[in-house]
């Protein structure tokens, strides 16, 4: 399963790269969330394959049914998790930070992760109890042990503006850190967790097609991944906060 899984995130990649740059079709899901022809082909791509592969797995899509929200088809206890292009809005605009990320969960838990970053064909894939890798190479997680020497990651929720912490969370940690970074696609930044390039991470308003791969690779490579009040995560709930591990009760302190 965790081949063909990586098979199928590049062969989804490979829609997305044809098709970025070129004038698309976009369409508005929301005020600010959108959907593009490219995510719909990606999509597509995904799930022809599962079913062909699978046909008695469920499945959980983001840009799938009349709602364009999510579709979950078939009942078995193995579940697909897809975002077909995680960054819409990154990709609309031709800046090169998304990817395509699905993972397999097995009685309610993730056991295959996959995060792939087209324009750096860079592949993250993780299996339960078996690591975590990029392009076929072990990774783990930084070993930063302060928070003031962190690079952290966030995203912004579309309904940020409602969220009345969020703007007094981005201050602290512009203050308590090294560095703060918001490159618009969750699956990366969670990717990146995972092999060291950040040492933290947390957002607010994230859907389990966001968080699903992330959650094991980081999980797999050594870090850790909670909801805000230190409790086990639950890729159904948000909000996330994911770290090294060294620094997490650091970053639970200003989130609480």
């Amino acid at each position: 399963m965790l081949n063909f899984a990586i098979e199928t995130a590049r062969n989804a990649g490979n829609i997305l790269l044809e098709k970025f740059g070129r004038k698309i079709q976009i369409s508005k899901k929301g005020d600010i969330d959108l959907v593009t022809e490219a995510d719909l082909a990606s999509e597509k791509l995904i799930v022809e394959r599962i079913k062909s592969h699978y046909p008695k797995h469920s499945i959980l899509a983001e840009e799938s049914g009349e709602s364009n929200v999510l579709v979950i088809e078939g009942e078995s206890r193995w579940k697909w998790i897809i975002d077909p292009l995680d960054g819409t809005t990154n990709f609309a605009h031709g800046y090169p930070c998304f990817a395509v990320t699905l993972a397999l969960e097995h009685n309610g838990e993730i056991v295959i992760g996959i995060t792939y970053d087209p324009t750096r064909d860079e592949l993250f894939a993780a299996e339960k109890g078996k690591g975590a890798t990029m392009n076929n190479r072990p990774i783990a997680v930084s070993e930063t042990e302060e928070l003031s020497e962190a690079l952290l990651v966030t995203g912004f929720p579309y309904n940020f503006k409602s969220k009345e912490n969020f703007a007094r969370h981005l201050t602290e940690f512009l203050l308590r850190s090294r560095g703060l970074r918001r490159d618009g696609s969750a699956a990366i930044d969670l990717a990146y967790v995972a092999c060291g390039r950040f040492d933290g991470f947390w957002e607010e308003g994230l859907k389990p097609w966001d968080v699903a791969a992330g959650l094991l690779l980081i999980e797999e490579a050594g870090g850790r991944i909670s909801f805000y009040d230190g409790t086990r995560y639950n890729i159904y709930s948000p909000p996330v906060c994911a770290s090294n591990g060294l620094i997490h009760d650091e970053m639970l302190a200003v989130l609480r």
